[in-house]
């Protein structure tokens, strides 16, 4: 369900832009992930629609790296190969056999990989951006690694918890360095299940700017929140 309000722009023409306020069943936990997980990534994407509308609601104009995605995407369309020639193969049965057991095999390997890939590599990863192709010299004074790595955006969201965790690291980088935050979900939800995603963009853009500015979280420190 989506419910809308009409805001004028503030040149006073007579056109009216329609801002869609979305409405979320707050119980869904899966569909309530899925909401804040792509309000979180459309935060740092340059395609971002949603600026202009809220002076809170920036863009940060990361690009989004497809890499893994790409390989994913091979490998299912292959696996979807391999099915079709299974099921379509003009060869009788049992004839067949040789060509269906290899082809099962390699749909059932294929599959294996991918969930492989799911498990140990996305894990709760939401987004990886590619490097800042520049960045001014105080900025790269205080982190110069914006230009030499990626950003791999993590989204924690533990089942029968009310706590929405985001954590921003380096994509590619060991013991990398990180910001992470938490926040209630009742914080950007009313009672009605009216969705605040300008006021989760700019916490997110505030965690952001302070990844960027290098002023790091520590293990220590996020357990101390929560404490």
């Amino acid at each position: 369900m989506s419910k809308s309000a009409k805001t004028k722009p503030s040149n006073t023409t007579a056109e009216e832009e329609e801002l869609v306020l979305l409405q979320v069943d707050t119980g869904d936990i899966i569909k309530l992930k899925q909401i804040l997980d792509e309000t979180v990534a459309n935060t740092f994407l340059s395609e971002n629609t949603l600026e202009g509308h809220d002076p809170r609601a920036k863009n940060i104009g990361l690009v989004e790296d497809h890499k893994l995605n790409n390989i994913k995407l091979i490998l299912m369309t292959v696996a979807c190969i391999f099915a079709m020639i299974a099921q379509f193969s003009p060869l009788p049965f049992p004839e067949s056999r040789p060509l269906l057991g290899i082809c099962c095999a390699v749909y059932f390997m294929l599959s294996g990989v991918l969930q492989l890939i799911t498990t140990f590599l996305d894990k709760d990863c939401i987004l990886i951006t590619k490097p800042l192709l520049e960045a001014s010299a105080g900025l790269l004074k205080k982190n110069p690694n914006l230009t030499k790595y990626g950003l791999r955006v993590r989204a924690i969201f533990p089942k029968f918890s009310e706590f929405y965790t985001v954590r921003i690291e380096f994509q590619d980088m060991e013991n990398s360095p990180f910001t992470q935050k938490s926040w209630s979900v009742g914080q950007f939800f009313d009672k009605e299940g009216m969705f605040d995603e300008y006021g989760l963009q700019y916490e997110v853009e505030a965690l952001y700017r302070k990844f960027e500015s290098g002023k790091f979280d520590t293990e220590d420190s996020v357990k101390a929140k929560k404490d």
